[in-house]
């Protein structure tokens, strides 16, 4: 009897830990958020420049932020972030890849760096000239605002941050990045 329950027990309590990890590191939206629709993926690829982000721990230490976003050969979106590490003085780069969650033309999608574990890659606000961005992470915790430029307008500022704070964001714990 001891033996059954031990060769039950383990595949559960594995199946649970699994189904933990996995919703933890789910490609979700914030409450309240909505994903950009009629997004057009080629005119978001390319270079962006980091203006603010909620600090994490990929990014800690870090200015001189960039993300640059490329087709890959299967259709996915190579996504290449740089930055300066001023406390250890080095350059840090990760390259990971996005999908989108739904459609092409909702700007949902989700990112991993570290497979099998994807996260949220929302746009949830972005001019029409495809220049300034607000993108929302997963939840409440994850928050960047991009640009092509090393700044961004006042006007696009005072807007995503108005945004960010309909949605739910703290915009006082956002990191205005060094370019």
């Amino acid at each position: 009897m001891r033996n059954t329950f031990i060769k039950i027990a383990i595949p559960v309590s594995l199946g649970i830990l699994g189904l933990m990890i996995l919703n933890s590191c789910s490609a979700g939206i914030p409450e309240g958020a909505n994903a950009v629709q009629n997004f057009e993926s080629e005119k978001y690829l390319g270079k962006w420049y980091e203006i603010a982000r909620f600090d994490y721990r990929f990014e800690k230490n870090m200015n001189q932020v960039t993300a640059t976003y490329s087709t890959n050969p299967d259709g996915t979106i190579k996504v290449e972030n740089r930055g300066y590490d001023y406390v250890e003085k080095e350059w840090k780069q990760s390259t990971g890849e996005a999908k989108f969650v739904n459609a092409e033309n909702e700007a949902r999608l989700k990112v991993s760096f570290f497979k099998p574990f994807w996260s949220g890659y929302n746009v949830i606000d972005l001019d029409e000239d495809y220049k300034y961005a607000l993108v929302a992470g997963k939840n409440l915790d994850y928050l960047w605002i991009l640009s092509r430029e090393k700044t961004i307008p006042e006007n696009f500022k005072t807007r995503f941050l108005e945004k960010a704070k309909s949605v739910g964001y703290d915009t006082s714990k956002l990191i205005w990045v060094e370019q």
